[in-house]
Protein backbone atom coordinates (compact mmCIF):
# COMPACT_ATOMS: atom_id res chain seq x y z
CA UNK A 1 0.00 0.00 0.00
CA UNK A 2 1.52 3.31 -1.10
CA UNK A 3 2.03 6.47 0.91
CA UNK A 4 -0.97 8.20 -0.70
CA UNK A 5 -3.24 5.34 0.37
CA UNK A 6 -1.86 5.13 3.92
CA UNK A 7 -2.16 8.83 4.68
CA UNK A 8 -6.00 9.13 4.72
CA UNK A 9 -6.28 6.04 6.93
CA UNK A 10 -3.68 7.38 9.35
CA UNK A 11 -5.55 10.68 9.55
CA UNK A 12 -8.79 8.84 10.31
CA UNK A 13 -7.10 6.76 13.00
CA UNK A 14 -6.09 9.98 14.75
CA UNK A 15 -9.68 11.25 14.65
CA UNK A 16 -11.11 10.44 18.09
CA UNK A 17 -14.70 11.17 17.06
CA UNK A 18 -14.44 8.72 14.17
CA UNK A 19 -12.74 6.10 16.34
CA UNK A 20 -15.52 6.25 18.94
CA UNK A 21 -18.23 5.99 16.30
CA UNK A 22 -16.29 3.11 14.73
CA UNK A 23 -15.99 1.40 18.12
CA UNK A 24 -19.78 1.65 18.49
CA UNK A 25 -20.28 -0.02 15.12
CA UNK A 26 -17.69 -2.74 15.70
CA UNK A 27 -18.97 -3.68 19.15
CA UNK A 28 -22.50 -4.00 17.78
CA UNK A 29 -21.22 -5.98 14.77
CA UNK A 30 -19.50 -8.45 17.11
CA UNK A 31 -22.79 -8.91 18.95
CA UNK A 32 -24.55 -9.42 15.61
CA UNK A 33 -22.08 -12.17 14.76
CA UNK A 34 -22.69 -13.94 18.05
CA UNK A 35 -26.45 -13.67 17.56
CA UNK A 36 -26.31 -15.03 14.02
CA UNK A 37 -24.16 -17.96 15.13
CA UNK A 38 -26.71 -18.81 17.82
CA UNK A 39 -29.67 -18.55 15.45
CA UNK A 40 -27.96 -20.57 12.73
CA UNK A 41 -27.09 -23.33 15.20
CA UNK A 42 -30.63 -23.39 16.61
CA UNK A 43 -32.67 -23.17 13.39
CA UNK A 44 -30.58 -24.16 10.36
CA UNK A 45 -27.84 -26.47 11.62
CA UNK A 46 -29.66 -28.58 14.16
CA UNK A 47 -29.90 -32.35 13.55
CA UNK A 48 -33.63 -32.19 14.34
CA UNK A 49 -34.38 -29.42 11.85
CA UNK A 50 -33.89 -30.00 8.11
CA UNK A 51 -34.06 -26.76 6.09
CA UNK A 52 -35.98 -26.49 2.82
CA UNK A 53 -35.89 -23.55 0.36
CA UNK A 54 -39.36 -22.44 1.41
CA UNK A 55 -38.57 -22.71 5.14
CA UNK A 56 -35.45 -20.59 4.76
CA UNK A 57 -37.27 -18.01 2.62
CA UNK A 58 -40.08 -17.77 5.18
CA UNK A 59 -37.47 -17.22 7.90
CA UNK A 60 -35.98 -14.36 5.87
CA UNK A 61 -39.43 -12.87 5.40
CA UNK A 62 -40.35 -13.08 9.08
CA UNK A 63 -37.09 -11.41 10.08
CA UNK A 64 -36.91 -8.67 7.45
CA UNK A 65 -40.25 -7.73 5.90
CA UNK A 66 -42.15 -6.52 8.98
CA UNK A 67 -39.30 -4.16 9.80
CA UNK A 68 -39.36 -2.97 6.19
CA UNK A 69 -42.93 -1.75 6.67
CA UNK A 70 -41.94 0.57 9.53
CA UNK A 71 -38.28 1.14 8.70
CA UNK A 72 -38.75 4.32 6.65
CA UNK A 73 -40.15 6.06 9.71
CA UNK A 74 -36.87 5.38 11.54
CA UNK A 75 -35.02 7.68 9.16
CA UNK A 76 -37.33 10.56 9.90
CA UNK A 77 -36.60 10.19 13.61
CA UNK A 78 -32.87 9.89 12.95
CA UNK A 79 -33.15 13.35 11.43
CA UNK A 80 -34.97 14.62 14.55
CA UNK A 81 -33.54 12.80 17.56
CA UNK A 82 -30.02 13.17 18.88
CA UNK A 83 -28.23 10.35 17.09
CA UNK A 84 -25.91 9.69 20.01
CA UNK A 85 -28.89 8.88 22.22
CA UNK A 86 -30.36 6.68 19.51
CA UNK A 87 -27.16 4.60 19.41
CA UNK A 88 -27.11 4.25 23.20
CA UNK A 89 -30.74 3.26 23.73
CA UNK A 90 -31.07 1.11 20.62
CA UNK A 91 -28.12 -1.06 21.61
CA UNK A 92 -29.50 -1.50 25.11
CA UNK A 93 -32.85 -2.48 23.62
CA UNK A 94 -31.04 -5.11 21.56
CA UNK A 95 -29.50 -6.49 24.74
CA UNK A 96 -32.94 -6.93 26.31
CA UNK A 97 -34.33 -8.50 23.13
CA UNK A 98 -31.51 -11.06 23.02
CA UNK A 99 -32.27 -12.09 26.60
CA UNK A 100 -35.89 -12.62 25.55
CA UNK A 101 -34.61 -14.73 22.65
CA UNK A 102 -32.71 -16.82 25.16
CA UNK A 103 -35.92 -17.51 27.08
CA UNK A 104 -37.63 -18.63 23.87
CA UNK A 105 -34.72 -20.96 23.06
CA UNK A 106 -34.88 -22.46 26.55
CA UNK A 107 -38.50 -23.36 25.79
CA UNK A 108 -37.35 -25.06 22.59
CA UNK A 109 -39.66 -22.93 20.46
CA UNK A 110 -38.90 -22.11 16.82
CA UNK A 111 -42.27 -20.58 15.96
CA UNK A 112 -43.79 -17.11 15.90
CA UNK A 113 -42.47 -16.08 19.33
CA UNK A 114 -38.88 -16.70 18.22
CA UNK A 115 -39.51 -14.77 15.01
CA UNK A 116 -40.90 -11.79 16.92
CA UNK A 117 -38.04 -11.39 19.38
CA UNK A 118 -35.42 -11.87 16.68
CA UNK A 119 -37.34 -9.38 14.53
CA UNK A 120 -37.01 -6.76 17.25
CA UNK A 121 -33.30 -7.45 17.70
CA UNK A 122 -32.39 -7.33 14.02
CA UNK A 123 -34.79 -4.47 13.29
CA UNK A 124 -33.22 -2.27 15.94
CA UNK A 125 -29.82 -3.29 14.58
CA UNK A 126 -30.78 -1.93 11.17
CA UNK A 127 -31.83 1.28 12.89
CA UNK A 128 -28.39 1.50 14.52
CA UNK A 129 -26.58 1.01 11.21
CA UNK A 130 -28.63 3.74 9.55
CA UNK A 131 -27.85 6.04 12.49
CA UNK A 132 -24.11 5.38 12.25
CA UNK A 133 -24.12 6.08 8.50
CA UNK A 134 -26.05 9.33 8.98
CA UNK A 135 -23.71 10.40 11.81
CA UNK A 136 -20.46 9.72 9.94
CA UNK A 137 -20.24 13.09 8.11
CA UNK A 138 -20.34 14.80 11.53
CA UNK A 139 -17.01 13.29 12.57
CA UNK A 140 -15.24 12.91 9.19
CA UNK A 141 -14.34 15.60 6.64
CA UNK A 142 -15.97 15.24 3.21
CA UNK A 143 -12.71 14.52 1.41
CA UNK A 144 -12.13 11.48 3.66
CA UNK A 145 -15.62 10.00 3.43
CA UNK A 146 -14.59 7.42 0.81
CA UNK A 147 -11.83 6.13 3.05
CA UNK A 148 -14.12 6.17 6.10
CA UNK A 149 -16.81 4.28 4.18
CA UNK A 150 -14.20 1.74 3.13
CA UNK A 151 -12.84 1.28 6.63
CA UNK A 152 -15.95 1.35 8.85
CA UNK A 153 -18.35 -1.07 7.07
CA UNK A 154 -15.52 -3.41 6.11
CA UNK A 155 -14.15 -3.52 9.64
CA UNK A 156 -17.73 -4.15 10.77
CA UNK A 157 -18.04 -7.06 8.34
CA UNK A 158 -14.75 -8.53 9.59
CA UNK A 159 -15.74 -8.22 13.24
CA UNK A 160 -19.16 -9.68 12.38
CA UNK A 161 -17.44 -12.69 10.83
CA UNK A 162 -15.19 -13.06 13.87
CA UNK A 163 -18.28 -12.93 16.06
CA UNK A 164 -19.86 -15.77 14.08
CA UNK A 165 -16.73 -17.92 14.33
CA UNK A 166 -16.27 -17.28 18.05
CA UNK A 167 -19.99 -17.87 18.60
CA UNK A 168 -19.69 -21.28 16.96
CA UNK A 169 -16.64 -22.11 19.08
CA UNK A 170 -18.34 -20.89 22.27
CA UNK A 171 -21.48 -22.88 21.52
CA UNK A 172 -19.57 -26.10 20.96
CA UNK A 173 -17.30 -25.62 23.99
CA UNK A 174 -20.29 -25.09 26.30
CA UNK A 175 -22.05 -28.31 25.42
CA UNK A 176 -23.43 -27.69 21.94
CA UNK A 177 -27.08 -27.95 21.01
CA UNK A 178 -29.59 -25.63 22.62
CA UNK A 179 -27.44 -25.33 25.76
CA UNK A 180 -24.57 -23.90 23.75
CA UNK A 181 -26.97 -21.55 21.98
CA UNK A 182 -28.04 -20.10 25.35
CA UNK A 183 -24.43 -19.34 26.34
CA UNK A 184 -23.83 -17.59 23.02
CA UNK A 185 -26.99 -15.49 23.43
CA UNK A 186 -25.93 -14.38 26.92
CA UNK A 187 -22.57 -13.30 25.48
CA UNK A 188 -24.36 -11.36 22.72
CA UNK A 189 -26.53 -9.54 25.28
CA UNK A 190 -23.42 -8.44 27.21
CA UNK A 191 -21.77 -7.21 24.02
CA UNK A 192 -24.84 -5.17 23.01
CA UNK A 193 -24.85 -3.62 26.48
CA UNK A 194 -21.24 -2.57 25.94
CA UNK A 195 -22.10 -1.22 22.48
CA UNK A 196 -24.58 1.14 24.14
CA UNK A 197 -21.93 2.48 26.51
CA UNK A 198 -19.41 3.46 23.82
CA UNK A 199 -21.44 6.36 22.29
CA UNK A 200 -21.60 8.00 25.72
CA UNK A 201 -17.96 9.01 25.15
CA UNK A 202 -19.16 11.32 22.34
CA UNK A 203 -20.69 14.75 22.80
CA UNK A 204 -24.45 14.85 23.27
CA UNK A 205 -25.00 16.79 20.02
CA UNK A 206 -21.82 15.72 18.22
CA UNK A 207 -23.52 13.31 15.80
CA UNK A 208 -26.33 15.65 14.74
CA UNK A 209 -28.78 16.19 13.26
CA UNK A 210 -27.89 19.78 12.45
CA UNK A 211 -31.36 21.20 13.15
CA UNK A 212 -33.53 20.43 16.16
CA UNK A 213 -37.17 19.82 15.25
CA UNK A 214 -40.33 19.78 17.39
CA UNK A 215 -42.01 16.49 18.29
CA UNK A 216 -43.30 14.82 15.16
CA UNK A 217 -46.88 13.78 14.48
CA UNK A 218 -47.72 10.79 12.30
CA UNK A 219 -48.48 13.20 9.47
CA UNK A 220 -45.11 14.86 9.94
CA UNK A 221 -43.44 11.47 9.79
CA UNK A 222 -45.29 10.55 6.61
CA UNK A 223 -44.45 13.90 5.04
CA UNK A 224 -40.82 13.46 6.03
CA UNK A 225 -40.74 10.02 4.46
CA UNK A 226 -42.20 11.39 1.24
CA UNK A 227 -39.64 14.18 1.27
CA UNK A 228 -36.76 11.74 1.71
CA UNK A 229 -38.02 9.60 -1.15
CA UNK A 230 -38.32 12.64 -3.41
CA UNK A 231 -34.78 13.75 -2.55
CA UNK A 232 -33.38 10.32 -3.40
CA UNK A 233 -35.42 10.02 -6.60
CA UNK A 234 -34.36 13.45 -7.80
CA UNK A 235 -30.64 12.67 -7.73
CA UNK A 236 -29.73 10.21 -10.47
CA UNK A 237 -26.26 9.39 -9.13
CA UNK A 238 -27.64 8.47 -5.70
CA UNK A 239 -30.58 6.58 -7.21
CA UNK A 240 -28.36 4.52 -9.50
CA UNK A 241 -25.85 3.69 -6.76
CA UNK A 242 -28.67 2.46 -4.53
CA UNK A 243 -30.08 0.37 -7.40
CA UNK A 244 -26.77 -1.44 -7.84
CA UNK A 245 -26.57 -2.22 -4.15
CA UNK A 246 -30.12 -3.59 -4.22
CA UNK A 247 -29.14 -5.96 -7.02
CA UNK A 248 -26.24 -7.12 -4.88
CA UNK A 249 -28.54 -7.76 -1.93
CA UNK A 250 -31.01 -9.64 -4.13
CA UNK A 251 -28.13 -11.84 -5.26
CA UNK A 252 -27.05 -12.19 -1.63
CA UNK A 253 -30.48 -13.55 -0.76
CA UNK A 254 -30.20 -16.07 -3.59
CA UNK A 255 -26.64 -17.06 -2.72
CA UNK A 256 -27.27 -17.45 1.00
CA UNK A 257 -30.19 -19.86 0.55
CA UNK A 258 -28.43 -21.78 -2.24
CA UNK A 259 -25.29 -22.11 -0.14
CA UNK A 260 -27.26 -23.41 2.84
CA UNK A 261 -29.00 -25.97 0.64
CA UNK A 262 -25.79 -27.12 -1.03
CA UNK A 263 -23.94 -27.55 2.26
CA UNK A 264 -26.78 -29.23 4.17
CA UNK A 265 -28.41 -31.34 1.47
CA UNK A 266 -25.79 -32.02 -1.22
CA UNK A 267 -22.20 -31.61 -0.05
CA UNK A 268 -22.75 -32.91 3.51
CA UNK A 269 -25.58 -35.44 3.27
CA UNK A 270 -26.43 -37.97 5.93
CA UNK A 271 -27.39 -35.65 8.76
CA UNK A 272 -24.03 -33.99 9.49
CA UNK A 273 -25.06 -30.42 10.36
CA UNK A 274 -21.85 -29.73 12.32
CA UNK A 275 -19.70 -30.24 9.22
CA UNK A 276 -22.13 -28.15 7.16
CA UNK A 277 -21.91 -25.35 9.72
CA UNK A 278 -18.12 -25.51 9.68
CA UNK A 279 -18.09 -25.30 5.87
CA UNK A 280 -20.56 -22.42 5.95
CA UNK A 281 -18.24 -20.60 8.37
CA UNK A 282 -15.31 -21.02 5.98
CA UNK A 283 -17.27 -19.54 3.09
CA UNK A 284 -18.43 -16.69 5.34
CA UNK A 285 -14.80 -16.05 6.29
CA UNK A 286 -13.90 -15.88 2.60
CA UNK A 287 -16.66 -13.32 2.00
CA UNK A 288 -15.27 -11.30 4.91
CA UNK A 289 -11.78 -11.44 3.40
CA UNK A 290 -13.24 -10.15 0.13
CA UNK A 291 -14.80 -7.23 1.99
CA UNK A 292 -11.41 -6.44 3.52
CA UNK A 293 -9.83 -6.51 0.09
CA UNK A 294 -12.51 -4.08 -1.11
CA UNK A 295 -11.62 -1.70 1.72
CA UNK A 296 -7.97 -1.78 0.70
CA UNK A 297 -8.58 -1.31 -3.03
CA UNK A 298 -11.69 0.85 -3.37
CA UNK A 299 -10.46 4.25 -2.08
CA UNK A 300 -7.46 4.41 -4.40
CA UNK A 301 -9.18 2.83 -7.41
CA UNK A 302 -12.23 5.09 -7.22
CA UNK A 303 -9.89 8.10 -7.22
CA UNK A 304 -8.13 6.71 -10.30
CA UNK A 305 -10.98 5.33 -12.43
CA UNK A 306 -14.14 6.64 -10.72
CA UNK A 307 -16.78 4.97 -8.59
CA UNK A 308 -18.95 3.84 -11.50
CA UNK A 309 -16.11 2.21 -13.43
CA UNK A 310 -14.75 0.39 -10.37
CA UNK A 311 -18.15 -0.82 -9.22
CA UNK A 312 -18.97 -2.00 -12.75
CA UNK A 313 -15.68 -3.90 -12.96
CA UNK A 314 -16.39 -5.72 -9.69
CA UNK A 315 -19.86 -6.62 -10.94
CA UNK A 316 -18.24 -8.33 -13.94
CA UNK A 317 -15.98 -10.22 -11.53
CA UNK A 318 -19.06 -11.40 -9.60
CA UNK A 319 -20.78 -12.36 -12.88
CA UNK A 320 -17.96 -14.84 -13.53
CA UNK A 321 -17.32 -15.94 -9.96
CA UNK A 322 -20.91 -16.85 -9.01
CA UNK A 323 -21.71 -19.51 -11.65
CA UNK A 324 -18.18 -20.94 -11.81
CA UNK A 325 -17.73 -21.34 -8.05
CA UNK A 326 -21.23 -22.72 -7.42
CA UNK A 327 -21.17 -25.09 -10.37
CA UNK A 328 -18.13 -27.05 -9.17
CA UNK A 329 -19.76 -28.17 -5.89
CA UNK A 330 -16.38 -27.97 -4.18
CA UNK A 331 -15.68 -26.19 -0.90
CA UNK A 332 -12.54 -24.48 -2.17
CA UNK A 333 -14.32 -23.03 -5.21
CA UNK A 334 -17.14 -21.77 -2.97
CA UNK A 335 -14.53 -20.01 -0.82
CA UNK A 336 -12.85 -18.41 -3.85
CA UNK A 337 -16.25 -17.33 -5.17
CA UNK A 338 -17.16 -15.95 -1.75
CA UNK A 339 -13.95 -13.91 -1.71
CA UNK A 340 -14.67 -12.34 -5.10
CA UNK A 341 -18.36 -11.73 -4.44
CA UNK A 342 -17.48 -10.20 -1.06
CA UNK A 343 -15.10 -7.87 -2.90
CA UNK A 344 -17.78 -6.84 -5.40
CA UNK A 345 -20.54 -6.40 -2.84
CA UNK A 346 -18.47 -4.32 -0.42
CA UNK A 347 -17.05 -2.16 -3.22
CA UNK A 348 -20.59 -1.30 -4.32
CA UNK A 349 -21.61 -0.53 -0.74
CA UNK A 350 -18.65 1.80 -0.21
CA UNK A 351 -19.52 3.62 -3.42
CA UNK A 352 -23.23 3.88 -2.60
CA UNK A 353 -22.68 5.10 0.98
CA UNK A 354 -20.20 7.75 -0.12
CA UNK A 355 -22.43 8.94 -2.96
CA UNK A 356 -25.38 9.41 -0.59
CA UNK A 357 -23.30 11.18 2.05
CA UNK A 358 -21.85 13.59 -0.49
CA UNK A 359 -25.01 14.37 -2.43
CA UNK A 360 -27.87 14.21 0.12
CA UNK A 361 -28.21 17.10 2.59
CA UNK A 362 -27.95 16.22 6.27
CA UNK A 363 -31.58 17.04 7.06
CA UNK A 364 -32.65 14.16 4.78
CA UNK A 365 -29.69 11.83 5.19
CA UNK A 366 -31.10 9.70 8.02
CA UNK A 367 -34.38 8.96 6.27
CA UNK A 368 -32.60 8.28 2.96
CA UNK A 369 -30.34 5.71 4.63
CA UNK A 370 -33.35 4.10 6.26
CA UNK A 371 -35.14 3.91 2.91
CA UNK A 372 -31.96 2.39 1.50
CA UNK A 373 -31.98 -0.18 4.29
CA UNK A 374 -35.63 -1.07 3.67
CA UNK A 375 -34.81 -1.70 0.03
CA UNK A 376 -31.96 -3.96 1.14
CA UNK A 377 -34.32 -6.03 3.31
CA UNK A 378 -36.88 -6.42 0.55
CA UNK A 379 -34.21 -7.35 -2.00
CA UNK A 380 -32.78 -10.09 0.25
CA UNK A 381 -36.22 -11.60 0.84
CA UNK A 382 -37.04 -11.49 -2.89
CA UNK A 383 -33.80 -13.33 -3.63
CA UNK A 384 -34.68 -15.98 -1.05
CA UNK A 385 -38.20 -16.32 -2.49
CA UNK A 386 -36.83 -16.85 -5.99
CA UNK A 387 -34.85 -19.83 -4.69
CA UNK A 388 -37.91 -21.15 -2.83
CA UNK A 389 -40.00 -21.01 -6.00
CA UNK A 390 -37.65 -22.29 -8.70
CA UNK A 391 -34.66 -24.04 -7.07
CA UNK A 392 -34.44 -27.76 -6.28
CA UNK A 393 -34.07 -28.66 -2.60
CA UNK A 394 -30.50 -29.89 -3.04
CA UNK A 395 -29.48 -26.40 -4.25
CA UNK A 396 -27.67 -27.71 -7.34
CA UNK A 397 -29.12 -26.05 -10.46
CA UNK A 398 -26.58 -25.14 -13.14
CA UNK A 399 -29.00 -23.03 -15.19
CA UNK A 400 -29.86 -21.01 -12.11
CA UNK A 401 -26.17 -20.36 -11.43
CA UNK A 402 -25.72 -19.05 -14.98
CA UNK A 403 -28.81 -16.84 -14.71
CA UNK A 404 -27.46 -15.31 -11.50
CA UNK A 405 -24.21 -14.50 -13.28
CA UNK A 406 -26.24 -12.87 -16.07
CA UNK A 407 -27.97 -10.62 -13.53
CA UNK A 408 -24.59 -9.37 -12.31
CA UNK A 409 -23.36 -8.84 -15.88
CA UNK A 410 -26.42 -6.91 -17.06
CA UNK A 411 -26.22 -4.69 -13.99
CA UNK A 412 -22.56 -3.96 -14.75
CA UNK A 413 -23.34 -2.97 -18.34
CA UNK A 414 -26.25 -0.75 -17.29
CA UNK A 415 -24.37 0.97 -14.46
CA UNK A 416 -21.34 1.78 -16.58
CA UNK A 417 -23.64 3.23 -19.21
CA UNK A 418 -25.18 5.59 -16.64
CA UNK A 419 -21.96 7.63 -16.47
CA UNK A 420 -22.79 9.01 -19.93
CA UNK A 421 -26.19 10.26 -18.72
CA UNK A 422 -25.03 12.11 -15.61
Amino acid sequence: MGTQQRAPILVLLRNTGFLRLLATRLTGAFGDGLLQAALASFVLFSPERQPTPLAIAVSFGILLLPYSLVGPFAGVFLDRWRRRQVLVRANWLRSVAVLLTMLVVLRGSEGLDLGLVVLVTLGVGRFVLAGVSAALPHVVEEERLVTANALAPTAGTIIYGIGILLGIVLGRSTGGGDTGVVFVLVAAAVVYLAAGLVPLTLGRDQLGPDHNQPTQTLRDVANGLTSGLKVLSADSASRNAVAVQLVHRFAFGVLTVVLLLLLRNTMNPGGDPDQALQDFSLVAAAVTAGALLAALLTPSLTRRVGTINWTSATLVIAAIAAPVSLGQLQLWTLCVGGLLIGLAQQSAKIGADTTLQRRIDDDHLGRVFSLFDVGVNIAIVLGALVVAIVWPEDGAWQIGFVLLGAVYLMTAIWYRHTRHRM
